[in-house]
């Protein structure tokens, strides 16, 4: 791994309401403090609150999995940045696949929606990947640079990208080492275009594709995979932990 701190981010979607949330953050610090790896769990909205209560000092970060592009209006069902700041939440998640597929996100709303996270002092993790049928077809890198442009116009010391090869979300899965390599290779020089090269070489950017303690430290120590953006095995804490402890040895080159 780089000189970048390595950051694991749990994304738990739509599991543990709060008193699930209490139980594994309690047990989550434990295993706690991590040195040279950055933390942030991204709860459900309607547990936020109660995790920004236990995570107030305690050295890990508080994700939101999404966030409106308008500060105030009507707009029936979404989550202003003032909102969640207020709350004590300092990350946001854009982009996300399921948001793309199931939910209607585009990537001109993504950008939207990071922008406005910004703007409140959110660091937005913007997720872009593939689809099996793109990577099938020879087209992973055109949807890739589709899929970041105009991050130009962001901040990118309040970015992390994830790459999420979407045909190894929740399928059990992975991008090989090599696969996973190439890609985040590919975004750091289309980075380098967007931010030039020193930005670029700060820019964390995240696997997300079914990465779990099996696998985390072969696909961790590539040099251009600077954590991950963890689904389900971020609800076990076991887990979750195991994967932190595999950056924090990437990140101490063992």
């Amino acid at each position: 791994m780089s000189s970048r701190t390595p950051l694991i981010a749990g994304n738990w979607k739509m599991h543990k309401g709060v008193a699930d949330t209490s139980a594994f953050i309690e047990a989550l610090l434990q295993s706690g403090p991590w040195e040279a790896v950055d933390v942030v769990v991204c709860p459900p909205f309607t547990s936020l609150a109660q995790a920004a209560m236990l995570l107030t000092d305690a050295g890990a970060g508080l994700g939101a999995q999404n966030v409106h592009w308008e500060e105030t209006g009507a707009f029936t069902g979404e989550v202003s940045a003032a909102m969640l700041t207020e709350l004590g939440v300092q990350w946001a998640i854009v982009g996300h696949s399921e948001r793309r597929t199931l939910f209607g996100e585009t990537d001109q709303t993504t950008l939207k929606r990071a922008a406005c996270g910004q703007r409140a002092d959110l660091t937005v993790i913007c997720c872009v990947g593939e689809t099996l049928a793109e990577r099938e077809a020879g087209q992973t890198f055109t949807v890739l640079d589709r899929q970041i442009d105009g991050l130009e116009a962001l901040d990118p010391g309040k970015l992390v990208l994830a790459y999420e090869p979407v045909w190894a979300i929740g399928t059990g899965r992975t991008a090989t080492t090599e696969q996973a390599q190439e890609a985040h290779a590919f975004l750091r020089r289309r980075l380098e275009r967007a931010f030039g090269p020193a930005a670029a070489d700060a820019l964390r950017i995240l696997y997300g594709g079914s990465l779990k303690p099996s696998n985390a430290h072969e696909l961790l120590a590539q040099p251009d995979v600077d954590g991950g953006l963890i689904g389900g095995a971020s609800l076990d804490v076991d887990s979750f932990s195991a994967i932190i402890r595999a950056a924090a040895d990437c990140a101490a080159g063992d």
